[in-house]
């Protein structure tokens, strides 16, 4: 690790969080060099939603590479890149009654998210955005600008503008509909609120904090949206691809958002690649207008279309996730509510958030778990809630083991804190 250390950036962040050099990982399981084994509640990020190094991936990607077939074209036709739309609108878009256009970005979360925006602005000749309370969409500037965290616009150096951020579902307390004060601001002339290019949303916010929104509260911004003549669009970079229990985070409230943005575990083994789902009548670009080297990558598409056909052709793994979710859920309540503190659980399918509420007490929860064994991180506005990601493919024995992990270390906290 010292070696790292005097070779890297200052920039690093999860090396600090798990000091260790990892060597191997299978499933959610992943070796150190020292051959320390350590259970993956992180995934990546929820990169991984299908663990490390799934091995029917795999077969598909040796198989291709193998082939001599085309890895990187550019944005040129590829047989990869054909059977991944054919089969992404037929098992995905079709079953649901959904109708897009493809468009593949630059690799990462972040260009797909600025390619919307421009998208957005483009169709509507507007500039603003409206965006959320907490929320977060990436590190390029135009993606900080519609994030909230303070640290990161900072970081940035430069004024970040071009986004009007609204309360989020819940942000001023449960006896608030803010869906109602944003239509208010929106609707009213003289509110100094320019009237937006689109709405962009988190059905659950992930960096900040595993804030959950209703049904009710996501159904009446989008149609506020096309009230007002915004395009809607839903990040789903880090809830998609059944992090919530279905495909889409936002099918549980029959949303058919303008724009969807997709990434992270879309590729189904870690590879980059990234897209945006855009409704019919909306593709306004012209050739060329966003581009980028990297953009489909085949090797990534390849996999991609593996993980569909795998995991998405029947109900099965999508109930699996709902069932697994749940059982996490009534433990970490069960956690919460026996070691008091005011602790909190929130989130769907997952993706969940155990609130500390206090930032030390997280802080020293997830170190005392790395050192039990145990990746599991933390997000919220002051790092004070412990996210829980585990894959979606988790057997149920390593799933406790994580979990008894964790209310060790959190045990071990508390009794270190009162003493002090």
């Amino acid at each position: 690790m010292q070696a790292l250390e005097a070779l890297e950036s200052n920039v690093r962040s999860y090396s600090r969080s798990f000091p260790a050099i990892f060597s191997r990982a299978r499933g959610s399981i992943m070796l150190t060099e020292a051959g320390r084994k350590v259970i993956d509640f992180l995934s990546g990020a929820g990169t991984l939603n299908y663990g490390h190094n799934n091995h029917q991936i795999k077969a598909a990607i040796t198989e291709y590479l193998a082939s001599d077939a085309v890895v990187h074209g550019l944005d040129m036709a590829t047989p990869a890149k054909l059977e991944f739309m054919q089969t992404f609108s037929s098992v995905i878009l079709r079953e649901r009654n959904l109708q897009y256009r493809f468009q593949f970005t630059g690799p990462t979360g972040a260009n797909s998210i600025e390619a919307a925006l421009k998208l957005s602005r483009k169709v509507t000749k507007r500039q603003n955005i409206i965006s959320f309370t907490q929320g977060y969409h990436g590190m390029s500037l135009g993606a900080i600008a519609v994030s909230g965290n303070r640290f990161y616009r900072t970081a940035t150096g430069v004024s970040l503008s071009g986004a009007t951020f609204m309360p989020y579902d819940g942000y001023l307390g449960p006896s608030v509909d803010t869906a109602d004060y944003l239509r208010k601001v929106l609707m009213d002339e003289s509110s100094g609120v320019d009237c937006p290019a689109a709405i962009l949303v988190e059905t659950v916010q992930g960096e900040g904090g595993i804030n959950v929104a209703s049904k009710e509260w996501l159904q009446s911004v989008q149609a506020l949206a096309k009230k007002v003549g915004a395009l809607f669009i839903v990040d789903d970079i880090q809830m998609g691809c059944g992090r919530t229990g279905d495909f889409f985070s936002f099918e549980f409230a029959s949303l058919s958002p303008d724009i969807v943005v997709l990434s992270k575990s879309l590729s189904g083994y870690g590879l980059p690649l990234s897209m945006l789902l855009i409704r019919e009548g909306l593709d306004a670009w012209r050739p060329g207008e966003h581009t980028g080297t990297f953009r489909g990558n085949n090797l990534a598409l390849v996999s991609a279309t593996a993980a569909i056909n795998l995991y998405w052709r029947c109900l099965t793994f999508s109930q699996g996730v709902q069932r697994m979710g749940e059982l996490m859920r009534r433990r970490l309540e069960a956690i919460a509510s026996e070691h008091g503190n005011g602790f909190a659980v929130r989130g769907r399918g997952m993706a969940l958030g155990f609130d500390c509420q206090m930032a030390e007490i997280a802080e020293i929860t997830t170190r005392k778990a790395f050192e039990k064994g145990l990746i599991v991180e933390r997000c919220g506005p002051l790092d004070q809630v412990v996210k829980f990601f585990p894959a979606l493919t988790i057997d149920l024995e390593t799933l406790n083991q994580g979990l008894e992990i964790f209310e060790e270390s959190l045990a071990e906290t508390l009794k270190q804190t009162r003493s002090q």
